[in-house]
């Protein structure tokens, strides 16, 4: 059986980044504008990287439990 690497992406485009993360393109836009996300233009693409997008979810996943809402809730 042939073997697969899967090697983890660095950056999302916005639309992979809003499918990752089930947020809707202005909600991503507007965490940009607002200095919570961090975007990258290459090129002609505004890419975000993943350990940014990462943060993001975390930053929000820690606030949750700190306060006692859970995603079950």
């Amino acid at each position: 059986m042939p073997s697969t690497i899967h090697t983890p992406k660095l950056a999302y485009s916005i639309r992979e980044a809003c499918e990752a993360s089930s947020l809707g393109r202005t909600t991503i836009y507007a965490l940009i504008g607002a200095g919570k996300l961090q975007a990258v233009r290459v090129g002609g693409r505004t890419v975000i990287p993943a350990t940014s997008l990462s943060a993001l979810v975390g930053m929000a996943c820690e606030r949750d439990t700190t306060l006692g809402n859970t995603a079950a809730s």
